[in-house]
C-alpha cells in the first residue's frame, strides 16, 4: 500500500523547515494552513445537503444516523453523536457514534482495529441496521478497512451509506451511495490527519447533525428549544430561550418551565398561546413536536 499517493500523506512544502522555527512561527504556520480548511468544503455542499435530506427521512421513519470510523475520525463521529441529546433532546439511540475498538479507543490507540473489516461489519450487526438507517463512514484516507467492512454490510441491509473522506477516488467514495470528499491536502506535520482533515470532518459533521435537527423541527427560529436543562447553566439557557421566543418575563419563564417539567418547547407554546400546561404538550404531540407549526396552526383556528 503506497500511502504517499494519498493527498493527506504528502509532504507540505510550506512546512519543510517547521522544526527550525520559533514557537510563534510554528503557530502561524498552523494557523495559515487552517484558514483554508472551510473553503475545501464549498465544492461538496450539495452532497452534504443530500445526506441531510436522507437523515431527516430516516428520523421521520424511526431510522437512525450512525457515524462509524477509526482513530480520530471515529472519535469525531462519537463526539458529534454525543452532543445531540443534550442540545436537541434526542434519544441517545437516534444519533450513534461507533469507533473501532469501542469506548476504550476514545483515549487509546487500538492496534489493528482500523484494519479489521470484519470488526466494522460486526459492530454494525450489533446495532441491528435496517433500511431505515443512514450510515456515515468517516476516514481521511478513504480506504480504512474497518469502514469499508461496515459500509458493505450496511448496504446488504438496505441502509443508505455516505462516506466523509479527505482523498479523491478512494474505495470508500466509490462504495458509498453519497460521497463527501473534502480534499484538505498535505498536513502541517506529514500524515497528521487529526489537523486539517480532522477539522474539516468536524465542520461537516456539525453541518449534518445541525441541519438535520433544524429540518426535523428541533430548532425554533435559531433557538435550541429542545435543550435539556440538566445543570444550572442549561436551566438559565432554557429560561433565556423561553424569554426570547415568547417575550415573557424571567419569572413567567421560570414558572412555565417548572410547570412543563423542564420542557422548554412546551413552556414556549404555553406562554405564546395562553393554553393550560397539559394542553401545550398535547398540541405539540399533534404536530410531532414542531413548535412553529403547532403555534401557527393553533393561532389560525
Amino acid at each position: 500500500m503506497d500511502l504517499t499517493k494519498l493527498a493527506t500523506e504528502k509532504r507540505n512544502p510550506d512546512t519543510l523547515t517547521i522544526d527550525e522555527l520559533t514557537t510563534l512561527e510554528v503557530i502561524q504556520k498552523i494557523h495559515e494552513a487552517d484558514l483554508g480548511v472551510a473553503s475545501c468544503i464549498t465544492p461538496v455542499l450539495k452532497e452534504i445537503s443530500s445526506v441531510v435530506e436522507k437523515v431527516v427521512t430516516a428520523f421521520e421513519n424511526e431510522g437512525r444516523l450512525i457515524y462509524i470510523g477509526a482513530g480520530t475520525s471515529g472519535r469525531l463521529g462519537v463526539l458529534d453523536a454525543s452532543e445531540c441529546p443534550p442540545t436537541y433532546g434526542t434519544d441517545p439511540s437516534l444519533v450513534v457514534g461507533v469507533i473501532a475498538g469501542g469506548d476504550y479507543a476514545l483515549q487509546h490507540a487500538i492496534e489493528g482495529a482500523e484494519d479489521d473489516a470484519e470488526l466494522g461489519e460486526s459492530d454494525l450487526k450489533a446495532l441491528k441496521i435496517t433500511e431505515r438507517d443512514v450510515v456515515v463512514a468517516i476516514a481521511a484516507s478513504g480506504r480504512t478497512p474497518y469502514c469499508l467492512g461496515a459500509m458493505k454490510y450496511a448496504k446488504t441491509k438496505g441502509a443508505l451509506t455516505a462516506a466523509l473522506v479527505c482523498s479523491l477516488d478512494s474505495p470508500m467514495e466509490k462504495l458509498a451511495d453519497i460521497s463527501i470528499p473534502v480534499v484538505t491536502g498535505p498536513e502541517v506535520v506529514t500524515g497528521s490527519t487529526r489537523m486539517k482533515a480532522g477539522t474539516a470532518q468536524k465542520l461537516v459533521l456539525n453541518m449534518i447533525s445541525t441541519a438535520s435537527m433544524v429540518r426535523w423541527g428541533k430548532v425554533y427560529s435559531n433557538l435550541m428549544v429542545d435543550v435539556q436543562p440538566t445543570n444550572e447553566k442549561l436551566v438559565q439557557r432554557a429560561k433565556n430561550i423561553i424569554i426570547e421566543a415568547s417575550g415573557a418575563t424571567e419569572e413567567e419563564a421560570e414558572m412555565a418551565l417548572q410547570e412543563q417539567g423542564g420542557n422548554t418547547k412546551a413552556a414556549i407554546f404555553q406562554l405564546v398561546t395562553g393554553v393550560a400546561p397539559n394542553e401545550a404538550k398535547l398540541q405539540l404531540d399533534q404536530h410531532n413536536g414542531k413548535l412553529k407549526e403547532a403555534i401557527r396552526n393553533f393561532t389560525q383556528k
